[in-house]
Formats: C-alpha cells, sequence, structure tokens
C-alpha cells in the first residue's frame, strides 16, 4: 500500500498523458479545443512560480544552524556534490549529442528567439542579474532571483537573533508558497492530458514515437552511470576498501528508492548503510537528508535529456560553448537547487522553458519524460547520497576513514 502511495500520482499522470494521446489521435486537428484547459493548468504554475522560488531558497539557507564541523563538512559536501552534478551533466551531454532523441521531429510551434550576440563576460552577467528590483518578478530572469534569494537567506541566517522574525516569515512564506503548488497540482492530470490531446492531434504519432527513443537512452545512460560512475566514486574515497564497502551495503537503498520513487521515502534506510558504510554521525546526518534535497545526479541527467530533447523538437543547433556551458548550468540548477522544492521537477520544467525561451507548450512535452524516467532517476539520486558521503569522509576525516570497517 504505501509503494502505491509513491507511486500513485506519477501513474495518474501517466494515465491522463496516455488518455490525451488516444483523445488526440482520434480527434486529430479538432483536439485543439481542449487546449484552453491545458492553459489554465500552465498559467497557474507560471504564476507562482517567481514566490516560490524566493521563499523555499531563502528560508532553507536562512535556517541552517551552525555546528563544531559544520564550516568543513559542508564545504565539501558542497563541493562533491557539484563535482558528481558537472560528470553527470557532462556525460548525458555527449550522450545524447550522439544519439539525439529529439531529432527530426520538428513541431510547428513557436522557436526561441535566437540568443543575443554578446562576449562571455557579459553574458554571464546578463544570466546572473538584473538592473532593476522588479525585473526579478519576471520568469524570464531566474537566475537572478535564484542569486538574490540566497543572498537574502545568507543574510538572514548572518544576523542571528535579529534576522529570527525575518526567518520565520521567510519559513512561513515558504510553507503557503508549497501549499499553493501542492492545490495547483491537483489539476496536473486534467490539465497535461488537455495539453497532451492537443499535441498528439497536431502532430500525431511522430511525438510518441520520440519518447521511446528518449527513453531507452535514459535507461541506459542511467544504469551506466549507476555502476561506473559510482565505482569510480566509491574507489576515490577508499580504493578497493571503498569499492567493496560501498556495494555491499547498497541493495536496501537502491530498492527502497526503485519501489518509492521517493528520494525522501530513501533516506532512513540510507542512513542506516551509511553507517555501517563507517561514515561519521555528524558527516551521514548532514549529507543524507541534504543531499536527498540538493543532490540528485539522476535528475541532471534528465535535465540535459529534456533540454536537448527540445533543441531536437523545435530543430534548434545545439553546438557551440556557449550553449555547452548553459545547458550544463541548466541542468546542474534544475538537478540540485529545484529538487529542493515540492514537485521540484515541474518547477525545473519550467526553468528550462523560461532561459531557454521555449513556449508554454513545451512543457507538457517534457513533463511526459519526466514521469518516464522517474525510477531509474530517483534510484541514481537517493544511492548518490552514500557516495557522496564516502567521499566527503575521505576529504574530511582523511585517507585512513575506512581503517575501523572490517
Amino acid at each position: 500500500m504505501e509503494k502505491w502511495k509513491n507511486y500513485r500520482f506519477p501513474i495518474i499522470l501517466l494515465l491522463s498523458i496516455l488518455v490525451g494521446a488516444i483523445v488526440g489521435l482520434a480527434m486529430k486537428e479538432d483536439a485543439v479545443v481542449f487546449q484552453p484547459i491545458g492553459d489554465v493548468f500552465l498559467n497557474l504554475l507560471f504564476t507562482i512560480i517567481v514566490p516560490l522560488i524566493f521563499f523555499t531558497i531563502s528560508s532553507s539557507i536562512a535556517n541552517m544552524n551552525g555546528a563544531k564541523r559544520l564550516g568543513k563538512i559542508i564545504g565539501w559536501m558542497f563541493g562533491t556534490f557539484l563535482f558528481t552534478g558537472l560528470v553527470s551533466a557532462i556525460y548525458m551531454y555527449f550522450v545524447v549529442k550522439f544519439v539525439n532523441p529529439g531529432e527530426g521531429v520538428n513541431l510547428k510551434l513557436v522557436k526561441p528567439d535566437a540568443a543575443e550576440e554578446l562576449n562571455p563576460v557579459a553574458q554571464i552577467v546578463k544570466t546572473f542579474t538584473v538592473p532593476d528590483f522588479v525585473e526579478l518578478f519576471s520568469r524570464s530572469n531566474m537566475l537572478a532571483l535564484i542569486v538574490i534569494s540566497i543572498l537574502v537567506g545568507f543574510a538572514a541566517q548572518s544576523i542571528g537573533e535579529r534576522g529570527k522574525p525575518f526567518t520565520s516569515f521567510l519559513s512561513s512564506g515558504s510553507e503557503v508558497m508549497m501549499k499553493v503548488v501542492s492545490l495547483i497540482m491537483y489539476l496536473a492530470p486534467i490539465g497535461l492530458g488537455a495539453y497532451f490531446a492537443t499535441l498528439v492531434g497536431q502532430y500525431g504519432p511522430i511525438l510518441l514515437g520520440s519518447y521511446i527513443k528518449a527513453g531507452i537512452t535514459y535507461y541506459v545512460a542511467s544504469i551506466v552511470y549507476f555502476f561506473i560512475a559510482f565505482t569510480i566514486y566509491a574507489f576515490m574515497a577508499g580504493k578497493g576498501k571503498g569499492i567493496r564497502v560501498f556495494w555491499s551495503n547498497m541493495l536496501a537503498p537502491s530498492i527502497t528508492a526503485l519501489a518509492t520513487c521517493s528520494s525522501a521515502a530513501s533516506i532512513p534506510v540510507n542512513l542506516e548503510a551509511s553507517k555501517r558504510m563507517g561514515i561519521k554521525e555528524d558527516i551521514r546526518d548532514t549529507t543524507i537528508p541534504l543531499g536527498a534535497a540538493l543532490h540528485k545526479d539522476g535528475s541532471v541527467l534528465g535535465g540535459v535529456l529534456k533540454i536537448v530533447f527540445l533543441f531536437g523538437i523545435f530543430d534548434m543547433n545545439n553546438t557551440g560553448i556557449g550553449t555547452f556551458f548553459l545547458i550544463i548550468s541548466v541542468s546542474l540548477l534544475v538537478g540540485a537547487v529545484m529538487g529542493a522544492i515540492p514537485s521540484g521537477g515541474m518547477i525545473g520544467e519550467m526553468l528550462i522553458l523560461s532561459l531557454f525561451g521555449f513556449p508554454p507548450e513545451a512543457l507538457p512535452i517534457i513533463a511526459a519524460i519526466s514521469t518516464l524516467i522517474d525510477p531509474p532517476a530517483t534510484m541514481l539520486n537517493a544511492s548518490g547520497d552514500n557516495v557522496a558521503g564516502m567521499m566527503v569522509s575521505r576529504m574530511v576525516e582523511g585517507k585512513n576513514w575506512l581503517k575501523k570497517i572490517a
């Protein structure tokens, strides 16, 4: 029964998308009558994204507490999260460049405008900052909003007791925004089903066939990453003994993640496994819970897949160092930052649309991919926290941290 509860909503979404596809195939161009229903759902999501991101990110940082070794642990923890995220993003980028699952579909939707020609420094400035405060309230400036949200959170946390009232406000705002999202998500099966009916009615089986290619690509890539990358990370943490310790304790966490489709539900099992691995209490109690929210290699892989998939759908060129940098950066953001937000997958997908300028109609297209790849993505997300804990232990405790493990 517990497994059904965790899979229930993804299954409902898949069924709604399937029903929408059948309706679209049956009604063809007439299925456009359902588009206003989908528009209502998308408009609600796009409206809430700005306050949601501000409150959730600011409050999570403002509520961080100090501890004896916390600074060192958190420093290496975030360094590890960034390192494995970069590896997963670059790996998946070359996989999808070779396979290109969205190539040849060419939907007749509004294409994003060509990127403005700027030198690299100017592009970075424009991406991460805005010249006026009111521009932060536009979903077109999401990265700038995230930067300000982080700064606000650190400021509230750094002034101690004087910042407590504001921190309470941020926490309350975060809970309210999360509740709003949960209410909006009740419309997701209807909204996504309606939009999918419209898309399939217009573009038919060409779009459906591309999902098979995308799904196979992700499942194969995730399995390869699971066994090879995690083995390398375990070796970096403890050489041959690290590999043995990691894989001898990974069965329960991996099965739990697959069965529940939830990184949060895997936290208790991961904590127990990391204890058996010899990871000290303060390291595992920091890395595992925060990793469940912020360390999601499987989601990073999925982010790259979705972005390149849309590039293929819209027949856009994804070559060039600037595009490569942007795809990697946005995938890290989608996988790491957005993972801390309930219904973060959907919010991350809206972030992709906003940053690359894709039309709202593209949201149901990549939302379907999310539901398709959810089980292996969750397994990578949850299992990766244990090997990250091992890597943090190596940096904090030294090379002999595994000495007491038989």
